[in-house]
C-alpha cells in the first residue's frame, strides 16, 4: 500500500482492533431504572439469601433507631438511612451475617397530636371520644404511614427486613414494654414524686429533655424588692428605724413570683447594703431605698432603676444572710402570702447578671427545688413550711395557691403569652414593691413538636430515680450503671463519650409519665392507703399476657382492674394509673423485644454491635436506651454508638421550609438517582453537620460519572478477557505487577476504612485510584497493547487478567456504596436468576501482589514519566504535534535513581510516544525541558520519524516492512495473521 505521505486512503483496521464491546450505558438513567433492581432483589429475596448464606458468619447488628410514623421522610431521615445501610452492607461483605431489622415509633404526642388536630378542624372534641377509639384512630394513622416510609426508606437502596419489621404499637412489642416498665417498679426504682417539670400548655403534658428545642423568646424581665423583717437575726432590721432594707431579685418570669418560697444567695459573692440618695419623683426606687445587692452588680441595678445617686451603707456577710428573714412582696394579696421567706445560700448563684440573689420557686425550676428540698432540716429550723405549692394549673391558669390572682393565665391554649406577667407586675407595683422593669430576647425552651414555649411547672409525675440504690445494694445506682456502660463503650467520633458522660452524670431522675391517652399506660397498681406500688408476678404476668392477646387497649377497657387484680386484691383499694409512658421509654426498650427476640429475629444479638443516629440522640435514644437497659440489665444494650450531624444547605446555614432551603431526598432520586444521594452521604464527613445544595449535587453528579465511564471501560475491554488466557502473576510485566501491588495496598485500606466506618476515605481513596491511577495512568499506557497487540501477546493477556482483578475488587468494595451501579455492573458481566454483587464477600487479595519496592521504583519511573507529558503537552499546545504519537523525544537522565529506575523500561511505551531515545552518559542540552520538582530530567523534543501505522497510529521507521501487510507495524501485522488464523 502507498504510504499516507503520497495521499493515498489508508485502510480501516478498525474492525482488527479488541476494541470496548459493552451493552453498558455511559447514561445512567438512574431515576428510571433503580426501581428495576429493587424488583429484582424483591423478587429474588435477596435478603433471606444474605441471611442462609451468613448463617454460620458471626453476628453484627446495627439496630435501628426508629423514626416517627407521622410524615413523609425528610433528608435527614436519609442521611441517617443511608448511613445504616452503608455499616449493614459494608460489615456483610466484611464477613459477618449482618442482619438489619427497620423498625418504627408509633407512640406518643406526634401522632396523637396529628389527630387532635383533625378533631379540631371537624369542631370534634377530644374528651367526649372513648378511650380506644381514640386510641385506634392513632393506630390507623400510625400504620398508614409506616407504609409509605417503608417505601421511601426503600427507595434510598436500603436493603433490611421489610416485611418484618418491629413497630412499637404491635402487639407483642407493648407487652414487652410494660414487662420492662415493671420491672423496674418491681426493683424498687419506680416512684411517685413531686417536681418541675417542663410542661406544655398547648399539649397537656409534661416533656422529657429530649422533646425541647430551643428559640428565641422575648420575656418580661424585674427587679423585685423583698421587705427584710430580719438581717443578720436581729430585729428590728439595721439602718434607718423608719426605712426597712430590701433584698432584691431579678427575674424573667414574673408569673413565678406567687410561687415565691425563698431568696438563694452565694457564700462566694461579696454583697453590700446601698441607699438611694437621689432619685426622680415618682420612681419606683426611691430617696432613701435600702437595697442589699451584690457589690459585683450595685451600678448595674441603680442604672436600670433609674437611681441618680447612691451610697454604700456597709458590707452584708454571708453569715448574716444564712439568718435573714424577708417578707413575700405580694403580702396581703388575697389576705394570702403570709408566710415568712428564708435565704438559702447555694451554689447555683452567680454575679454574672442579675442583682446577685436568685428568687427561689421550688416548684417552678430544678435549681429552685433542688435547694428547697435539700433545706428541709434549715427550714424547719426557721419555722418555714416545706410544702410546695401548686401555684399554676395543667391548663396554664392560677390555681387558688396564687391568692387574689385567680383567672389569670401564663400561657394559652395557642401558646400565646397570657395576662399572668401583667397582673403580677400591677399587683407588685401596688404594693410598692417594683423596682425596675425590662424585656429580654434570650433562648427559652419550646416544645419540638407544637413550637410553643413551655413552663417549667410542679406536677405529681412517675420517676425513675438515678442515685437510689437498685434492690439494696450498696452504690449500685442507675447513674453508676449507666456512667460504667458509657465507659464500656466505643464512640465513634470518641467525643460522644464525653457529651453522653456529661448529660448522665448531671441528670435529674428520669420522669417517665405523660398525661396523654395514645402509647403504653403505665402499668401499676397504688394502694389507696400506704400510696405502696403493687409488686405481684401473678398481676405483672395478667398484665402482659392481656397486652400480648388484644394489645396496650386492653388497659383501658371496662372491667380491666378487676381482670388484673383477681380475686386476691380489693379494685377498691388500689389506684390504677392512667397515665402512658414517655415514648423515650419505649424506644428505650426496643433491644428487649428486637434483639432478644431470638423467635421472630434470629439473626440479631444482644447487646447490639452498634446503634446509630444523628448527634441530638445523646439525650434521646442513645440516653434512652443506656437508662432503660441498665435499669433492667445492668448494662448498655449496645457495644459502639455512631453519631452524625445535621443537614445544612449549601451555606452552611440550617434548612428550614421558611428560608425555602430545604432538599427533599425524593427530588434529588427523581432527578439523578438514588446512587448519587448515597454517594453523597458516603463522600461527606458525617461527624460533623453536613452541606447540601445544588452545586454540591452537581459535584457528586460529576465524581459518579468518571466513576461510572472508568468501569464502563472495564467492561468493554473485559468482553476479550478469557479465564483460560490469565497470566500468573510472576510472568506479568512490571506495570501489571505494580496495578495488583495498588490492589493489595486498597485491599487493607478499603477493608479498615469500613471496618472503622470512614466512607469518606473509602470514596477518597477509590475515586483517586480510578480517576489518577487507572484512567489517566494505566488505562492511558495499557490502550495500544489491548487494542492492537497479537492474541497470543503475554503483555495483552496479562493486562487483561489485571483487568478482571480490578474488576473484581472495585465492583465489591463500592457496592456497599453505590448499590444500583454497582449491581448493574455486576449483571452486565455475569447475568443470572440468583446473581448478584450483593450475594458476595470483599475478595480476598493475594499477599503476593504487595511489593513495596516495585511501588518505590514506580514513583521514580512516575516522576520521570511527568517531565516527559509535561514537554508533550507544550508542543501539543502549540500545535506542533497533535497526538503524543506523533514524538519521539530524547531524555537526559543525570540523577542516577531514576536513571536506574527507568533502565530495562520501555519508557516510549509508558510515555505514550512512538520512539524514546535516553541520554544517559550525555550531558543535557541547554534549552531542554525541565521540570523545578524532578530534577535531575531534561527532554529535547523531536518529531517520530517513519511512516504512520495505519492499525496503531504509532510513526515507526519499520513501517511497511512487512510486504504482506505494507501500512502498518510488525507488531501489528503479526497480531492480523493471528487474527486470521482464529477466523476472527
Amino acid at each position: 500500500m502507498t504510504d499516507t505521505a503520497t495521499g493515498a486512503a489508508e485502510t480501516d483496521y478498525s474492525s482488527t482492533l479488541f476494541l470496548p464491546e459493552t451493552e453498558f450505558p455511559m447514561r445512567a438513567g438512574l431515576p428510571d431504572r433503580e426501581p428495576g433492581w429493587l424488583k429484582r432483589w424483591e423478587d429474588m429475596d435477596i435478603y433471606a439469601m444474605q441471611r442462609e448464606q451468613a448463617k454460620d458468619r458471626p453476628l453484627f447488628t446495627i439496630h435501628d433507631g426508629p423514626p416517627y410514623a407521622n410524615g413523609n421522610i425528610h433528608i435527614g431521615h436519609a442521611l441517617n438511612k443511608t448511613l445504616k445501610d452503608l455499616v449493614s452492607r459494608s460489615m456483610q461483605m466484611l464477613g459477618h451475617n449482618s442482619a438489619y431489622v427497620p423498625g418504627w415509633d408509633c407512640h406518643g404526642l406526634p401522632i396523637e397530636w396529628k389527630i387532635e388536630e383533625q378533631y379540631r378542624a371537624k369542631g370534634k372534641d377530644k374528651n367526649e371520644v372513648p378511650v380506644v377509639e381514640f386510641r385506634q384512630e392513632c393506630r390507623s394513622f400510625a400504620e398508614s404511614w409506616v407504609d409509605i416510609q417503608r417505601e421511601e426508606f426503600k427507595r434510598l437502596g436500603v436493603l433490611g427486613e421489610w416485611d418484618n419489621p418491629y413497630l412499637t404499637m404491635s402487639f407483642d412489642a407493648e407487652a414487652q414494654i410494660a414487662r420492662e416498665l415493671m420491672k423496674v417498679a418491681t426493683s424498687g426504682q419506680l416512684y411517685r414524686g413531686s417536681k418541675p417539670v417542663m410542661w406544655s400548655v398547648v399539649e397537656r403534658t409534661a416533656l422529657a429533655e429530649a422533646e425541647i428545642e430551643y428559640a428565641d423568646y422575648e420575656s418580661d424581665t424585674i427587679w423585685v424588692k423583698f421587705p427584710v423583717s430580719q438581717l443578720g437575726g436581729a430585729e428590728p432590721a439595721p439602718g434607718s428605724a423608719a426605712v426597712r432594707p430590701y433584698v432584691v431579685i431579678w427575674t424573667t418570669t414574673p408569673w413565678t413570683i406567687p410561687a415565691n418560697r425563698a431568696i438563694s444567695f452565694s457564700g462566694k459573692i461579696a454583697y453590700s447594703l446601698y441607699r438611694v440618695t437621689a432619685a426622680a419623683e415618682g420612681n419606683w426606687a426611691a430617696v432613701g431605698d435600702q437595697y442589699i445587692l451584690a457589690d459585683k452588680l450595685a451600678a448595674e441595678v441603680m442604672q436600670k432603676a433609674k437611681v441618680e445617686a447612691y451610697e454604700r451603707v456597709f458590707a452584708v456577710t454571708s453569715e448574716m444572710l444564712a439568718k435573714t428573714l424577708a417578707e413575700h412582696p405580694l403580702r396581703g394579696l388575697g389576705d394570702g402570702y403570709t408566710f415568712t421567706v428564708p435565704l438559702l445560700d447555694g451554689d447555683h448563684v452567680t454575679d454574672d447578671a442579675g442583682t446577685g440573689f436568685v428568687h427561689t420557686a421550688p416548684g417552678h425550676g430544678l435549681d429552685d427545688f433542688e435547694i428547697w428540698m435539700n433545706s428541709s432540716r434549715l427550714l424547719g429550723e426557721k419555722g418555714v413550711d416545706s410544702a410546695i405549692p401548686y401555684v399554676v394549673g395543667d391548663d396554664g391558669f392560677y390555681t387558688n395557691e396564687a391568692p387574689g390572682l385567680e383567672g389569670a393565665r401564663v400561657i394559652d391554649d395557642n401558646g400565646k403569652k397570657g395576662d399572668a406577667n401583667n397582673r403580677v407586675i400591677a399587683a407588685l407595683a401596688e404594693r410598692h414593691a417594683m423596682v425596675a422593669r425590662g424585656r429580654v430576647k434570650h433562648s427559652y425552651p419550646h416544645s419540638w413538636r407544637s413550637k410553643k414555649p413551655v413552663i417549667f411547672r410542679n406536677t405529681p409525675q412517675w420517676f425513675v430515680y438515678m442515685d437510689r440504690d437498685i434492690e439494696g445494694a450498696s452504690g449500685d445506682t442507675l447513674r453508676h450503671r449507666a456512667l460504667n456502660a458509657i465507659d464500656a463503650t466505643k464512640f465513634y467520633p470518641a467525643a460522644g463519650q464525653n457529651r453522653l458522660r456529661a448529660m448522665i452524670a448531671d441528670r435529674p431522675d428520669w420522669v417517665l409519665s405523660r398525661q396523654r391517652a395514645w402509647g403504653v399506660p403505665i402499668t401499676v397498681f397504688v394502694h389507696k392507703e400506704t400510696q405502696d406500688i403493687l409488686k405481684d408476678d401473678a398481676v405483672n404476668h395478667r398484665i402482659a399476657q392481656s397486652f400480648e392477646e388484644e394489645g396496650a387497649d386492653a388497659w383501658y377497657k371496662p372491667g380491666a382492674a378487676a381482670r388484673y387484680l383477681g380475686e386476691a386484691y380489693a379494685v377498691a383499694d388500689y389506684e390504677m394509673v392512667t397515665d402512658v409512658l414517655d415514648v423515650w421509654f419505649d424506644s428505650g426498650s426496643t433491644h428487649s423485644f428486637v434483639l432478644r427476640n431470638k423467635q421472630k429475629w434470629p439473626h440479631l444479638k444482644f447487646p447490639a454491635s452498634m446503634y446509630l443516629e444523628g448527634s441530638d440522640q445523646h439525650r434521646g435514644w442513645f440516653h434512652s436506651s443506656l437508662l432503660e437497659s441498665c435499669a433492667t440489665n445492668g448494662h448498655a444494650p449496645y457495644d459502639s454508638v455512631l453519631t452524625h450531624g445535621f443537614t445544612m444547605d449549601g451555606e452552611g446555614k440550617k434548612m428550614s421550609k421558611s428560608l425555602g432551603n430545604t432538599v427533599a431526598p425524593q427530588d434529588i432520586i427523581k432527578q439523578y438517582g438514588a446512587d448519587i444521594l448515597r454517594l453523597w452521604v458516603a463522600s461527606s464527613d458525617y461527624s460533623e453537620d453536613l452541606r447540601l445544595g445544588k452545586e454540591i449535587i452537581q459535584t457528586t453528579v460529576d465524581a459518579y460519572r468518571k466513576l461510572r465511564n472508568t468501569l464502563r471501560w472495564l467492561l468493554g475491554n473485559l468482553a476479550h478477557y478469557e479465564a483460560k488466557d490469565e497470566v500468573a502473576f510472576g510472568e506479568m510485566p512490571e506495570l501489571e505487577q505494580l496495578m495488583l501491588h495498588r490492589l493489595a495496598q486498597l485491599d487493607a485500606q478499603v477493608r479498615d476504612a469500613y471496618k472503622s466506618y470512614d466512607y469518606r476515605r473509602v470514596v477518597t481513596l477509590l475515586t483517586n485510584f480510578m480517576n489518577i491511577e487507572l484512567s489517566a495512568f494505566y488505562f492511558d499506557i495499557r490502550k495500544d497493547a489491548l487494542y492492537c497487540d497479537p492474541i497470543s501477546s503475554v503483555k495483552r493477556r496479562a493486562s487483561l487478567t489485571v483487568l478482571n482483578h480490578l474488576y473484581m475488587c472495585l465492583t465489591a468494595w463500592l457496592a456497599p456504596i453505590l448499590v444500583f451501579t454497582m449491581e448493574e455492573v455486576w449483571l452486565e458481566r455475569f447475568p443470572g436468576a440468583e446473581s448478584s454483587v450483593h450475594l458476595r464477600l470483599f475478595p480476598e487479595v493475594p499477599t503476593e501482589w504487595k511489593n513495596d519496592a516495585l511501588a518505590a521504583k514506580w514513583e521514580q519511573v512516575k516522576s520521570v514519566r511527568r517531565v516527559i507529558t509535561g514537554e508533550l503537552e507544550l508542543q501539543r499546545k502549540e500545535k506542533v504535534i497533535g497526538s503524543s504519537l506523533e514524538a519521539a523525544p530524547t531524555v537526559f537522565i543525570t540523577d542516577p535513581a531514576l536513571a536506574a529506575a527507568v533502565a530495562d523500561l520501555d519508557l516510549a511505551e509508558i510515555a505514550i510516544t512512538s520512539a524514546l531515545t535516553l541520554g544517559n552518559g550525555h550531558a543535557a542540552p541547554v534549552g531542554g525541558f525541565t521540570l523545578a520538582e524532578v530534577p535531575g530530567v531534561t527532554v529535547v523534543f523531536a518529531k517520530a520519524e517513519g511512516q504512520r501505522c495505519a492499525r496503531s497510529w504509532k510513526v515507526l521507521p519499520e513501517v511497511g516492512s512487512d510486504p504482506e501487510y505494507p501500512d502498518v507495524s510488525p507488531r501489528d501485522a503479526q497480531a492480523l495473521r493471528e487474527r486470521a488464523a482464529a477466523g476472527l
